[in-house]
């Protein structure tokens, strides 16, 4: 199982990304599937997932200004951003738990998402 991510780059504050996380497997064989974030000397951190079922779940500090979507088609989880600031700076992962016996967790390999002016 892969995951590939695609997206990031350099952007002005107030400015927009779209993120795309492309799984090799159908995203119907994960449980959920989502974003996170980590900037240099922090802790890896949820920005927003999507559950099977399609429930989503955003941390406070996007909420409002990002909205994951899926396009089942395409085997694709995107991630739009918009007002980002310099806060939001850091590499981007795509997570995934893959169903099976047991349930097992894939990391894409992030792409950096950098907000400056």
């Amino acid at each position: 199982v892969q995951l590939q991510a695609s997206g990031g780059g350099l952007v002005q504050p107030g400015g927009s990304l779209r993120l795309s996380c492309a799984a090799s497997e159908s995203i119907f064989k994960f449980n959920r599937m989502g974003w996170y974030r980590q900037a240099p000397g922090k802790q890896r951190e949820l920005v927003a997932l999507m559950t099977l079922g399609g429930t989503t779940i955003y941390d406070d500090s996007m909420k409002g200004r990002s909205t994951i979507s899926r396009d089942n088609a395409k085997n694709t989880v995107d991630l739009q951003m918009v007002g980002l600031q310099a806060e939001d700076t850091a590499r981007y992962y795509c997570n995934g738990l893959f169903i099976g016996l047991p349930n097992r967790e894939y990391w894409g390999q992030g792409t950096q998402v950098t907000v400056s002016s």
